[in-house]
């Protein structure tokens, strides 16, 4: 790093969205807690604003440097437009050694080609998940598969993971399993158990109702088959109206504007702004059944005992099907009403997906990432085994 190593970080973690920086958190705890064996800076390029500020106070993270990418109505090419023209200034400033990036993002992607131009290693934090369909999920699948060819170091989350890389030409003693840091970031919050900041969550978890959480905002599903997914939701709904249905809504207008004119006469269909990190943990622990086309809920989920209901046609995270935890029930109507309503009456099929193990790891994965940049950057030997 040279004369100015004093300003130049030797590892740059790099983020853009509420699920980067929910998962980069515990590598940055771990970073810390090791005493400043190396200098770490922590940027996010702004490719989310509220939402990721939601995510950094549950998460009591704090960056160092805030790009501010975001703009109204900004399209995947205004995204990438800023992002390169910005991390070209930053690297080209701190000169990082590594730069850490996590998942299937514009941020992770450009993060990874601009780290490349300036001769910095990259490290891929959850490489390797693979859906094997560049139209879905869209843009991410494409994104990680380019990022994972920029990289030098790559932390996959599970054996199938690693297996996809080391297919595709990966050498081995580069990859890593380490299990998901989501697991490490929900379980932390579900220990630290924060007060609730959305006011209407209290009355609904003391409701003695049980709990369905939905979460939809895939951008393939914009359109018809986001239609189709409310029309069955709302079939569940009315069909269910013992039970509380609760949907934290995208602000994206082609999630809101359909959820509002479908879902928002239906009683028992409770509609709220997106929620904090800590909030959402919360009402997930305590939920019955999750339905959502997120990929974090499906690794998540499981860290409670919660069965899900996928809402994709395809999932780079095929773990959680093999596992028994999850059920990939794709965008028809009638699959959805059929197996949400199974899972809902029948206990028997509930227990089977309630109480089988999460596939996705046990909490350290944060700890085995740091351990292993640090034996990477500095030589350190290592703390830690990867995972099995």
């Amino acid at each position: 790093m040279g004369a100015d190593a004093e300003r130049r970080p030797g590892i740059l973690v790099l983020f853009g969205t509420r699920p980067e920086a929910i998962k980069l958190a515990p590598v940055v705890r771990a970073l810390a807690q090791r005493g400043g064996e190396i200098d770490v800076r922590v940027v996010s390029t702004g490719q989310h604003d509220e939402l990721l500020d939601s995510a950094l106070s549950s998460l009591d993270m704090r960056i160092d440097e805030d790009l501010g990418i975001m703009r109204p109505n900004q399209d995947l090419y205004d995204i990438g437009i800023e992002s390169l023209g910005r991390l070209r200034t930053l690297f080209r400033s701190l000169q990082p050694e590594v730069v850490v990036v996590q998942g299937d993002t514009a941020t992770v992607f450009y993060g990874s080609l601009a780290a490349f131009y300036e001769h910095a290693r990259v490290a891929h934090v959850e490489a390797g998940l693979r859906s094997r369909n560049k139209w879905a999920p869209f843009p991410e699948e494409v994104y990680r598969r380019l990022a994972d060819v920029l990289s030098d170091l790559y932390f996959a989350p599970t054996a199938g993971a690693r297996d996809n890389l080391l297919t595709e030409g990966v050498p081995g003693d580069r990859v890593h399993v380490t299990g998901n840091t989501v697991v490490d970031a929900v379980q932390s919050l579900a220990e630290a158990r924060q007060p609730l900041v959305d006011p209407a969550l209290d009355e609904i978890l003391n409701s003695g109702r049980r709990i369905v959480l939905i979460t939809v905002h895939r951008r393939e599903s914009f359109g018809r088959p986001v239609r189709e997914i409310f029309a069955a939701l709302r079939a569940l709904a009315t069909t269910h109206p013992e039970d509380l249905f609760v949907y934290p809504v995208h602000p994206n207008p082609n999630v809101r504007r359909p959820a509002a004119d479908m879902l928002s006469d239906t009683n028992n269909f409770k509609l709220l702004e997106p929620l904090r990190y800590s909030d959402l943990v919360r009402v997930l622990s305590r939920s019955h059944l999750v339905l959502t086309d997120s990929g974090g809920i499906q690794e998540e989920a499981p860290s409670f005992g919660v069965p899900v209901l996928v809402l994709r046609e395809v999932t780079e995270r095929p773990e959680g099907v093999a596992a028994g935890v999850a059920e990939l029930v794709g965008t028809s109507g009638e699959r959805i009403v059929r197996l949400g309503t199974k899972l809902l009456e029948d206990s028997e099929a509930h227990s089977r997906m309630s109480k089988a193990k999460n596939p996705y790891g046990d909490g350290s994965a944060g700890e085995r990432i740091a351990d292993i940049l640090l034996h990477q950057t500095l030589g350190k030997p290592r703390q830690t085994e990867d995972w099995s």
